[in-house]
């Protein structure tokens, strides 16, 4: 943010559920494109006439859903997208697990491991980086806060129960976005969503660039910040 704010007003999005943002218990719509509808009511709410949207992870579905909603309403208008290493329906890690997770069993085994025993917890950040060695010190408290001060686990649950469903809704709403100058921003290494599935993502674009980070994982803005900061900031100044 501190290297955006030379260039541009810098919104950070804290979604309910996902940050420090309290979450209903039960009843919130957790579908990507619930989500989208929340990030969109808060930009007509600040009066956001335009905007570039950044999305990563699940948040890069959600930013594509954003987009497709936005375009088809004519307001507010989106100018660019840059999504860092998004969610989307040809990567094959989530496809299968996500299902398993939201089974009685993997629903058992999630919540009595890896949403209990905090020693688990430096295991799933260490599958989101390349290296254990390239965690920065403080990445662990502050991933590890919002599961024990909000359920951040919680609220990952309820996201698993439409993922099927979701990734099916990004791959049709995809032909009314791709007109958006995009940047699509991956790590080599990624293991949660594969590179693999960079090349098909960015075919659907008529004018996206792909920026592969060389030995990164599927945090680059954690990995590579400065790197990540240079490719971004051109982007959105050219």
């Amino acid at each position: 943010m501190p290297a955006l704010a030379a260039h541009a007003t810098v919104y950070a999005v804290d979604n309910l559920g996902a940050g420090f943002s309290p979450a209903p218990r039960e009843g919130m719509d957790c579908t990507v494109r619930g989500t989208a509808e929340r990030l969109l009511q808060f930009a007509e709410t600040l009066r956001l006439g335009e905007f570039d949207l950044l999305g990563t992870s699940h948040g890069g579905g959600v930013a594509m859903m954003a987009a497709a909603l936005a375009a088809a309403r004519g307001r507010p208008r989106i100018g660019k997208l840059i999504l860092a290493a998004p969610v989307n329906p040809w990567s094959p890690h989530g496809k299968r697990l996500a299902p398993f997770l939201v089974t009685p069993l993997g629903s058992f085994i999630f919540r009595n491991t890896i949403e209990r025993w905090r020693p688990l917890d430096y295991l799933w950040l260490r599958r989101l980086f390349s290296e254990g060695a390239k965690i920065p010190p403080d990445s662990l408290v502050g991933y590890r806060l919002p599961v024990l001060e909000n359920h951040g686990f919680r609220h990952a649950s309820n996201i698993l129960k439409s993922w099927t469903a979701d990734l099916k809704e990004i791959e049709s709403i995809l032909p009314k976005i791709r007109n958006y100058p995009t940047l699509l921003i991956w790590g080599t290494k990624d293991r949660a969503v594969h590179f693999s599935s960079a090349q098909r993502l960015r075919r659907n674009f008529t004018n996206a660039r792909l920026v592969a980070f060389d030995g990164v994982g599927h945090l680059p803005y954690e990995e590579a910040p400065g790197e990540f900061n240079r490719v971004l900031i051109e982007f959105l100044r050219g």
